[in-house]
């Protein structure tokens, strides 16, 4: 009897085991999914960003220290990829934000046809990288492009300009490209706040004698601000990474004019083969978002009046 009964606490013991340990094998194949492709290269990253690892100078692999950290921060062309970078981010957002609230703005009021033109307002985001390059690539073409004969025909310029070569021009045709890409997700976000705001909050103020303009500033932009910072911050991170759209229109030139970040790292790390001065490239960027985000959260205040709450 009394074995009978050790064997029935043994198997009891056995269950709750098992049970406490089930949830955690059920997700052991994402953590491990997870570990494989997002913190191994990280912390490869991290690693290599401390070696000489240049594949066209193998002889000198091998532990670098901080050596690497040294010259970047004495090369002036990260310096000069840096501040085209920011100009980059800060410009993509300022524009992608004003013509976002518009085109929202446009798409929340009731017309006919409101469906149909919230859903071609996103084509541009659902349209691939690559195919936005070609498809302004050819529209900036010198001898057959749609805008020079446009502005030509319209009467605003004389001779046909070659937006991506000239020196005065392409880094505002890359910009344009981008935000023809961009506006779409700044539009969709403040779209869905704006369904959220309660219209008799309108309808008071219009009573009291609000206007359109100050309804604007004093209802609808608070009302905002949780998706304007959000957004603003996905788009800020995404435009510092960015990569295709300018690489794929300019390869980051004429003379290094459209070299950001990214593409100097691209450029030194899979083209050059210098993986050990790119890692550091790519941590040096890595903590610049990061205190970017950090910063970003903590000034603009974002959750905090739902946690007030």
């Amino acid at each position: 009897m009394k074995e009978a009964i050790k064997q029935i606490l043994n198997e009891n013991v056995h269950s709750n085991k098992f049970e406490k340990l089930f949830p955690y094998l059920l997700i052991m194949p994402t953590i491990i999914l997870i570990i494989a492709i997002m913190v191994y290269p990280v912390f490869r990253v991290f690693y290599l960003s401390f070696q000489n690892f240049d594949l066209s100078q193998s002889w000198k692999n091998g532990f670098a220290g901080f050596s690497n950290y040294r010259n970047l921060f004495s090369d002036n062309k990260f310096w000069s990829s840096l501040v085209i970078t920011l100009k980059w981010v800060l410009s993509q957002i300022f524009f992608q934000l004003i013509f976002g609230m518009i085109v929202a703005l446009i798409l929340n009021q009731k017309f006919r046809g409101r469906g149909l033109a919230r859903a071609i307002s996103l084509v541009p985001w659902a349209v691939s990288g690559v195919l936005v390059t070609m498809l302004w690539t050819l529209m900036y073409n010198q001898t057959s492009g749609l805008i020079n004969n446009i502005l030509i025909g319209l009467g605003v310029i004389s001779k046909r300009i070659a937006w991506l070569a000239d020196s005065r021009t392409f880094f505002s045709a890359v910009v344009v490209a981008e935000l023809w890409r961009g506006v779409p997700f700044f539009a969709i976000t403040l779209l869905a706040a704006l369904q959220s705001i309660p219209a008799d909050v309108y309808e008071s103020s219009a009573i009291d004698g609000c206007n359109a303009l100050k309804s604007f500033i004093y209802i609808t932009l608070p009302y905002l601000k949780e998706s304007i910072v959000f957004a603003t911050l996905l788009r800020g991170v995404w435009e510092f990474n960015s990569i295709d759209m300018i690489f794929t229109m300019t390869n980051g030139g004429p003379m290094d004019q459209t070299t950001t970040i990214p593409i100097y790292m691209m450029k030194t790390a899979v083209i050059k083969g210098n993986y050990g001065y790119g890692s550091t490239i790519g941590v040096i960027s890595f903590l610049i978002l990061l205190i970017f985000t950090v910063l970003y959260i903590k000034f603009s205040r974002y959750g905090g009046e739902n946690n007030e709450n």
